[in-house]
């Protein structure tokens, strides 16, 4: 399904907010320029800047899946009709669920060896969980370190502490849930 790419939807959303680079660069400990790369679609944001930046302009970082057309069906989504968005350093979320209006929502994730959310720990609102489904996912929650293999599942608070990591050789594919 086609959607604009992140860069642009920062840039709308800033624009929206009536922020400046600056503004939004002070509130995510980024420069403007870096910003501006993202917003010029020049470099893709790591999962802890996208929640940086989510959090500074005031959404979810859901709503980077947005696409401004209706989903086809209210409950169901065919294949070739997902959503999906990249991160820095080898990281690819595929939506789903048909819409973000829900409770929760569904998202395939795919990490390259060596593939991280970022150094930083992440601390949103919510839930989170998953099933790894190929090989291994290495997550921290409150610091406690858990590596996962195919067929574990993990469930947590999103106000905890947390971070992922591929530190396997192989890709990792996870089925997360989100609330």
């Amino acid at each position: 399904m086609p959607q604009a790419p992140i860069g642009t939807l920062i840039r709308q959303l800033r624009k929206q907010r009536k922020a400046t680079l600056q503004d939004v660069a002070d509130r995510v400990g980024r420069s403007p320029a870096f910003l501006s790369l993202l917003e010029r679609g020049l470099n893709e944001p790591a999962i802890d800047d996208l929640i940086a930046i989510a959090d500074a302009l005031g959404v979810s970082t859901a709503h980077f899946f947005s696409a401004p057309a209706a989903p086809a069906h209210p409950w169901r989504v065919k294949g070739d009709a997902r959503r999906e968005m990249s991160y820095q350093g080898g990281v690819h979320d595929t939506l789903l669920s048909p819409t973000l209006s829900g409770r929760f929502h569904m998202l395939m994730g795919e990490m390259e060896p060596g593939a991280t959310s970022g150094d930083a720990a992440i601390s949103e609102n919510g839930e989170q969980g998953g099933l790894v489904l190929e090989g291994t996912l290495t997550v921290w929650v409150d610091g406690e370190e858990q590596t996962l293999a195919p067929g574990d599942s993990f469930q947590f608070d999103s106000a905890r502490p947390h971070r992922y990591a591929n530190l396997g050789d192989t890709v990792a594919r996870v089925m997360w849930v989100v609330a």
